[in-house]
């Protein structure tokens, strides 16, 4: 079972930054690759107004989503993988990135896309109930929300994707406010997309 009961915060992501400037190998795995692959795949439109990316880190999916988003606000806790996103995607004018804790900042927006990709394990259960209320609160009618997790077990984070995902699920019961639409598990992550109702 996971031991951090509290959400991680921008200490801890400041520190593995220090460490490493691609401490996940977001640039280089083939896993993560394929993820992002998986991940555009699921996406129902062609085309979605406005975005907005949780956890953007250096980029690397900021960049392939630039092809599908009219706009796009990516934020990350640490504001040091952000100076690579912000080159990355210096000539995307459509791109704008921000230093944000969630959920105690959040954009004053409504989204028809929002993406909650490998960082809602680093929550603890309140502050993930606070995020989910604000994530539904911003998604704009019939707009798509879309969690992308790794799945076993970390022992530095207060929760495993699958507790992340199944707290999502609560709202898409008959009287909920989210249609669950795609379902995929992979052997090391798991993926789903909702859609909040009219």
């Amino acid at each position: 079972m996971p031991t951090q009961p509290t959400t991680l915060n921008q200490t801890y992501f400041d520190d593995v930054y220090k460490a490493n400037s691609d401490p996940w190998s977001f640039e280089t795995s083939s896993y993560e690759r394929q993820k992002y692959e998986a991940t555009l795949a699921a996406l129902p439109n062609t085309q979605y107004e406005n975005a907005f990316e949780i956890g953007c880190s250096i980029g690397v999916l900021t960049q392939l989503l630039t092809e599908r988003c009219q706009r796009i606000l990516a934020v990350d806790a640490s504001e040091l993988p952000l100076k690579t996103a912000r080159a990355r995607l210096a000539n995307q004018p459509n791109v704008t990135i921000r230093q944000m804790a969630i959920p105690d900042e959040f954009p004053d927006d409504t989204f028809d896309l929002i993406l909650l990709s490998e960082v809602g394990y680093y929550f603890s259960k309140p502050d993930l109930g606070r995020v989910r209320q604000l994530l539904v609160d911003h998604l704009a009618p019939n707009g798509h929300l879309l969690l992308v997790h790794w799945t076993p077990v970390v022992h530095d984070y207060p929760l495993t994707g699958d507790d992340v995902h199944d707290f999502f699920l609560e709202l898409a019961q008959p009287d909920g406010t989210l249609t669950h639409v795609v379902n995929q598990r992979a052997e090391t992550y798991r993926l789903d997309l909702f859609q909040k109702k009219k």
